[in-house]
């Protein structure tokens, strides 16, 4: 078989260099390589058992927590504000589309430098990192959606949480679950790149996380229960935004969790909750820069992983 037959595999018939060759073919490879990524995530995830099993796996976590925190919530209170059923159920949803995602690309460098030892194969391939990167969180991402779904629909389904689909403010969820989703890969990002650099207990550093961003985003309780630091903080992070814009794109005059008596918020706008358009506007600031940051500290990470010889060593975790 000569290299004429079969010119892909030689050098071109003119016999010189092909510097295309070298560079592939851009955007059409990127394409390729993330939806490839996101097949192989998603077998990964879903391929080790039966789809039912699976199914119930995927979905009885989200739904256990938001039980749970529905039930603890009634007795507490003693049925005296059912609006808040709707206000925990929302947000214990979104939670778990925030954990699988945040978690989701940190978990994959974890899964393919400590248990597979494929991290250094992945890197020596044609494809590009990060696209295979993103690919396999967004099949995690797959699977925290379906969970969030399910607990909505058992939310007004079985606990009986009022919702209208006609009122549903489509110009802002829309936009709101696009920024969303930019942000909570932008988080996995940073997560993936510190755990690209750790050592021991590496596993828990995604979940640690997560759970530092379910206290400070209002998903279960609003803002104006912490200190007024802690508000700040939370004001400037995207999944306050996002858990923000969600719960008011799906129950329009519901309860706020970023404004209100006592919350930062209000003290510094005099408004009793945010606007759509200023939950867009913030959304999209902060998740702009969580972006750049994310974008940032990934290769600050993967240069000095390359020098250091992180990329094939485990570390015993």
């Amino acid at each position: 078989m000569t290299a004429t037959e079969h010119e892909g595999l030689g050098s071109p018939r003119w016999g010189g260099f092909d510097p295309a060759r070298t560079r592939g073919r851009g955007w059409i490879d990127l394409r390729r390589t993330f939806a490839v990524a996101t097949r192989l995530g998603w077998q990964m995830e879903a391929n080790w058992t039966d789809p039912i099993l699976f199914f119930i796996y995927s979905v009885a976590k989200p739904l256990a927590s938001a039980l749970i925190l529905v039930v603890m919530l009634d007795v507490i209170s003693g049925g005296a504000k059912p609006e808040y059923r709707a206000f925990v159920v929302v947000g214990s949803a979104l939670w778990a589309f925030v954990l699988s995602g945040v978690s989701g690309l940190a978990w994959t460098i974890l899964d393919d430098r400590e248990r597979y030892r494929m991290l250094k194969y992945v890197y020596v391939s044609p494809s590009e990192f990060l696209a295979v990167l993103l690919g396999r969180g967004v099949a995690r991402i797959g699977v925290g959606a379906v969970g969030a779904a399910i607990t909505l629909v058992v939310g007004v389904v079985i606990l009986g949480v009022p919702f209208d689909p006609a009122r549903i403010d489509w110009p802002l969820l829309v936009p709101v679950l696009a920024l969303g989703l930019a942000a909570v890969l932008a988080i996995g990002l940073m997560l993936a790149s510190i755990c690209l650099q750790t050592r021991q207990e590496s596993w828990s550093y995604p979940e640690a996380a997560a759970g530092a961003l379910f206290l400070v985003s209002g998903v279960v309780f609003p803002l104006a229960v912490l200190p007024g630091p802690v508000q700040a903080l939370s004001l400037v992070t995207p999944m306050t935004w996002w858990v923000e814009g969600v719960r008011r794109a799906l129950f329009p005059g519901g309860i706020t969790a970023v404004g209100g008596p006592g919350a930062l918020f209000t003290q510094l706008t005099g408004l009793a909750g945010p606007t759509p358009a200023q939950i867009v506007g913030a959304l999209l600031v902060t998740g702009a820069v969580a972006t750049l940051a994310a974008v940032v500290a990934f290769r600050t990470s993967d240069r000095r992983a390359k020098d250091r010889g992180l990329l094939d060593q485990t570390t015993g975790s």
